[in-house]
């Protein structure tokens, strides 16, 4: 169950984050209403990636899997550097973590939809 739980939030958090440039792009092209878009899909992006790292803990400590959850961890952490990053208008380093960001994520999808997070039983 826990683990549907990790890959529905996960999934919810992509498609969150694969907003953000698009409403960047929207804003960029003159659209002024794009940076109120922008800053509302911030806000889901950042509070989709607290609950998420939540629901690693779960995953930590009913299924033992320790990996989602320093890989959330760090996620979240550049997350929120680029959130604040934005808010100052610190563009040098928003673009590039942005990126980042949307890459590490998409390599964490993967991931959670490959790889068992159950242990498989041992064959004696």
């Amino acid at each position: 169950m826990v683990e549907w739980v990790l890959r529905t939030v996960v999934t919810v958090h992509v498609v969150a984050i694969f907003g953000q440039p698009v409403f960047a792009g929207v804003y960029l092209s003159g659209d002024y209403d794009g940076l109120r878009w922008h800053t509302l899909g911030a806000d889901a992006v950042t509070s989709t990636g607290y609950l998420q790292l939540i629901v690693t803990i779960l995953v930590w400590i009913r299924l033992r899997r320790a990996w989602p959850f320093v890989v959330t961890l760090i996620l979240v952490a550049a997350e929120t550097v680029q959130y604040f990053a934005g808010l100052e208008g610190a563009l040098w380093l928003h673009f590039p973590l942005g990126v980042l960001t949307i890459a590490a994520l998409v390599v964490l999808f993967v991931a959670v939809w490959r790889r068992p997070l159950r242990k498989e039983p041992r064959n004696a």
